[in-house]
């Protein structure tokens, strides 16, 4: 057996490497990419000066993006100078980067830069900047994970909070000319759930703008990029500080471009000079690794789960997109619930003013929905005639999932109203058959079914069965609440 995995692993290997050496049928899927490398200083007009170099250079051999480190505005070595430096995303600074990008016909990702708070001046948020070919802000993503270490007998302190501020955000990928970026920065690239996260939203390039202690990149800067590579197969792009910014702090360096295989594509070494490499990001081969593994299908969603809370979509200034008319355009007869429709194919029972249908997102198996048929939002909203129709189909519902789940308990749960956890405005009650041990702790079902309820709430829902998974669960429901029926008459 270890054998036959070691030689499907040398096959996929060898494909890949083939594929991504051919010189013909894939040129529509390259994607031109600079990752750049650069010294930043107490100076941001000579900073400045740098970035708009590299920026002319590397437009000239038709990059379409181009990736800058963190810092990538300046270093200081104290706190005032850093504060009084820093400047509001609609500074004057940021107005140059976007003419930059304008005037040059490129996208940037200016991956850190002192972003000035005007409601707290005490300390600022380390934010990333994607810019398009027009000079128009794209996304903006403040580092979640601060940089704290403090090491009293070695005198090490280098704690990001002094200064900084978190940001409370993952920022769902950024789609651009070379596919969908996934936003981290630097200290990011230490958490793994955070990369893993943006791969399950859609990612196709990671990026994590660095300023890496010396040491810490000795230790770690290659082994973390081609992991987060290998491991969310996705192309890692890391730009990076190099060399000495002051008398108390040096960057590593090595500004690279990791494929979704682990190779490294390009790499800006150690030398402290400003520089870049160019790469080629091919979607076709990012596909043609995630085919020939797919390790996300292969994840045990029904042993553990990784679902954020905290997404956005939107620049922060932007105001919230209405909710859509549904996931989903379905074929054929329709249930009303709420703002989406349910398939007929997909109920298991009507009554007059009631029906139950399989749900698309199960915290456990066979976990199903009841609602009434009319579009009634709190339970205080049923008539009597209704709430009485309602509750006994639950009952009912809640019977016929113990027994084709051979268990005697059940989660029953409704969420009435915006505070109690309700996303979907229409009264609905879960019901969801329980086992032994199905949670380590009882109560954290509610909290996977918080997860399972965030769609409209601008977070990531958990991923969804198909149509024909459900369909072919209510077919087998409706048999089974058939024969029930006629054990109960």
């Amino acid at each position: 057996m270890i054998h036959l995995r070691l030689s499907l692993l040398r096959t996929i290997s060898t494909s890949y490497k083939v594929i991504r050496k051919a010189s013909g049928g894939s040129k529509m899927s390259e994607r031109k990419i600079a990752v750049c490398q650069i010294t930043s200083i107490g100076d941001k007009a000579k900073n400045l000066e740098v970035v708009s170099k590299v920026v002319s250079d590397a437009s000239k051999e038709n990059v379409q993006m181009l990736f800058f480190p963190e810092a990538c505005d300046f270093i200081f070595d104290n706190k005032k100078s850093m504060l009084e430096a820093a400047e509001p995303l609609g500074g004057s600074l940021v107005g140059q980067y976007r003419a930059l990008a304008r005037d040059h016909g490129v996208w940037l990702s200016m991956g850190g830069v002192h972003e000035k708070d005007e409601t707290d001046t005490s300390k600022v948020y380390n934010t990333h900047i994607i810019i398009d070919n027009t000079g128009s802000i794209v996304q903006t993503y403040r580092k979640l994970h601060l940089f704290d270490v403090e090491i009293p007998e070695r005198n090490v302190r280098l704690k990001e909070s002094d200064f900084s501020k978190a940001g409370s955000h993952i920022v769902t990928p950024v789609t651009s000319p070379v596919g969908k970026i996934g936003l981290g920065i630097c200290y990011d690239l230490r958490f793994p759930e955070l990369s893993t996260q943006l791969a399950m939203l859609g990612a196709d390039v990671l990026t994590y703008p660095s300023a890496f202690t010396h040491a810490t990149g000795q230790a770690h800067w290659e082994i973390m990029l081609r992991a987060r590579a290998i491991e969310n197969q996705c192309y890692v792009i890391a730009a990076a500080q190099v060399g000495h910014h002051n008398e108390k702090r040096r960057s590593y360096g090595r500004a690279m471009c990791v494929s979704p295989w682990g190779d490294i594509l390009a790499d800006c070494g150690l030398e402290d000079t400003a520089c870049y490499k160019i790469a080629v990001v091919d979607l076709k081969n990012l596909q043609n690794v995630r085919t020939n593994m797919p390790v996300f299908s292969h994840r045990r969603r029904d042993v553990y789960s990784l679902y954020c809370f905290s997404l956005r979509k939107n620049l922060l200034d932007a105001a919230p997109a209405a909710p859509s008319g549904g996931e989903t355009e379905y074929k054929g007869a329709t249930n009303v619930f709420g703002h989406v429709l349910v398939p007929e194919t997909c109920v298991f029972y009507k009554s007059k003013l009631t029906y139950a249908f399989v749900n698309k997102r199960c915290v456990v198996p066979g976990h199903v929905l009841v609602a009434p048929a009319r579009l009634a939002e709190r339970n205080l909203d049923l008539s009597e005639q209704e709430a009485d129709d309602f509750y006994k189909a639950v009952r009912l519902v809640q019977k016929l999932m113990e027994r084709v789940h051979n268990t005697n308990s059940c989660t029953v749960t409704i969420q009435d109203g915006e505070y109690a956890g309700q996303t979907v405005k229409h009264l609905h009650c879960h019901i969801m058959p329980r086992k032994k041990g199905d949670f380590i702790e009882n109560d954290h079902i509610y909290l996977e079914l918080a997860k399972h309820d965030q769609l409209v709430a601008g977070y990531p829902a958990k991923p969804g069965r198909t149509l024909a998974e459900m369909e072919e669960e209510a077919a087998m429901l409706r048999k089974e609440i058939q024969k029930l029926l006629v054990v109960e008459s």
